[in-house]
């Protein structure tokens, strides 16, 4: 079955760990990207979104992770739920939330303000993700 995980709790294993590599991966390139974006000159628009497309791959990845049985397109539309209610929630303006918000790890994890952009940068990025894994997945079987 194409698409499909492996059912062998060796094989699972073995998913996770390298979806959990990757994510580290990602992450440092996410970090990368916003703190030594501009002053290498990149523009806005590569940090802005390259940061959101990667955030979106991160997530995908971490689904996979948790739920290593789930098919890819399963992970993905996970990962996608989760970005679309993350991305929504910046319209809520809770004091509380609108604080966390404005610490270094609530702007990383939760993002400011809210841009159907956004949306478009995460779709890539899960985009991404699937093919990553699939990449990865195609050379460890291969």
């Amino acid at each position: 079955m194409h698409g499909t995980q492996p059912d062998k709790p060796v094989a699972l294993l073995w998913t996770s760990l390298i979806r959990a590599a990757l994510v580290l991966v990602v992450i440092v390139c996410g970090l990368s990207l916003r703190w030594y974006g501009f002053p290498l000159g990149l523009p806005a628009f590569v940090v802005k979104y390259g940061g959101s497309l990667l955030w979106a791959t991160m997530v995908f990845l971490l689904v996979g992770v948790l739920l290593p049985r789930l098919t890819r397109t399963q992970i993905a539309a996970v990962a996608a739920l989760i970005a679309l209610a993350v991305d929504s929630s910046r319209l809520v303006h809770a004091p509380w939330l609108d604080a966390f918000r404005l610490t270094t790890a609530g702007a990383l994890l939760l993002g400011r303000i809210f841009s159907l952009w956004n949306l478009v940068a995460y779709a890539v990025g899960i985009a991404f993700g699937v093919w990553i894994d699939r990449l990865v997945r195609l050379r460890r079987v291969g």
